[in-house]
C-alpha cells in the first residue's frame, strides 16, 4: 500500500495537523466507545494523537499502534512512556494480527489517505471481535474545512495546476456524505452510524498558520515543492492576504468538520 499524505518532518506534521488531530481524538473515542479491559487498535496513528488519547483511559488492557510512514512510528515511540503501548509499522490495507485480536479498531484522519481504503475498512473488521467496533473517522475536506478551503481556493485562483490540485484534495476517498457509511456496510459492518464532528482551528498569527506548509508538509505542501521560488512568494502572499482578509496578522479561528463512522463486526 501507498499513503497520498505526504510528511517531512514529525515536527512539521505536529504543526499542521497534529494538534488538531489531538482535539478531534478526544470527541472520536466519545462516538467510537471505550470499555474496561479492552484491547485497542490504533490504524494510522501518525505522531499518536489517539494513540496517547486512549492510553488516557486507565482501563484499557492494551493499545497497538500502526502506521505505514517510519516517520510517524519512530516519532510516537520516542513519546511512548506507556508499557500498554506498542507502535509498530504495518499496512492498513495488511494489517499484521489474527483475526478477532481487538475488541476495537479506530482509524483516526488515515482513511482518505490511503488508496485502497475499502480494503482497510476490511482489515479493521477483520482483526476485530464478533461483537467488536470498527471506527473511522476523516476531515470534510470539500465542504467541512474552512480555514484549508480559504487557501486550497486562492491557490486554485492564481493557476490551473492549483486547480487541479484542489480537485485532489477535494476528492479523496471516503469525504463525500454517506462514502464512509456505505465502504462501512459493504465490507459487512452492521448497525452503521454516521455523524459530524467539529473542533475549531486556532492560530497565533500567519506563520503559525503558514510554516508547515512552507516547509512542505501535507497535500498543499507538497504540491509547493513542486512550484519555483518566484511562484512560491506568490502563493504565500495572496494566501497571507486572504487570512489576514484585510485586517491586522494577528489570531484566527476556523471551524473544521469531520465525518465519523462506526460499526459492528457481526
Amino acid at each position: 500500500m501507498t499513503s497520498s499524505f505526504t510528511v517531512q518532518a514529525a515536527s512539521g506534521y505536529e504543526q499542521l495537523m497534529g494538534r488538531w488531530s489531538r482535539r478531534l481524538a478526544t470527541k472520536f473515542i466519545d462516538f467510537a466507545g471505550l470499555a474496561a479491559g479492552e484491547k485497542i487498535l490504533d490504524v494510522g496513528c501518525g505522531t499518536g494523537s489517539l494513540t496517547f488519547e486512549l492510553a488516557k483511559s486507565a482501563g484499557l488492557a492494551e493499545i497497538r499502534a500502526i502506521d505505514f510512514s517510519p516517520v510517524f512510528v519512530e516519532a510516537a515511540r520516542q513519546r511512548n512512556t506507556d508499557p500498554r503501548v506498542t507502535i509498530s509499522q504495518a499496512d492498513a490495507t495488511a494489517l499484521p494480527f489474527a483475526d478477532g485480536a481487538f475488541d476495537r479498531s479506530l482509524a483516526l484522519l488515515v482513511l482518505h489517505f490511503v488508496p485502497e481504503a475499502g480494503k482497510a475498512v476490511a482489515e479493521m473488521r477483520r482483526v476485530v471481535r464478533p461483537g467488536g467496533v470498527a471506527a473511522a473517522v476523516v476531515w470534510d475536506h470539500y465542504g467541512g474545512m474552512t480555514g484549508m478551503r480559504m487557501m486550497i481556493d486562492t491557490v486554485a485562483a492564481l493557476s490551473e495546476s492549483g486547480r487541479q490540485m484542489r480537485s485532489r484534495y477535494c476528492f479523496q476517498p471516503m469525504m463525500q456524505p454517506g462514502e464512509m457509511k456505505r465502504t462501512f456496510v459493504e465490507q459487512g459492518l452492521v448497525d452503521v452510524t454516521e455523524a459530524e464532528l467539529m473542533i475549531r482551528m486556532d492560530y497565533e498569527n500567519f506563520d503559525d498558520f503558514w510554516a508547515p506548509i512552507g516547509a512542505g508538509e501535507g497535500p498543499l505542501g507538497k504540491y509547493m515543492t513542486t512550484l519555483d521560488e518566484a511562484e512560491q512568494k506568490r502563493i504565500e502572499a495572496a494566501v497571507r492576504d486572504a487570512y489576514q482578509a484585510g485586517g491586522a496578522d494577528g489570531p484566527r479561528s476556523f471551524a473544521n468538520v469531520a465525518w465519523a463512522c462506526r460499526g459492528i463486526v457481526p
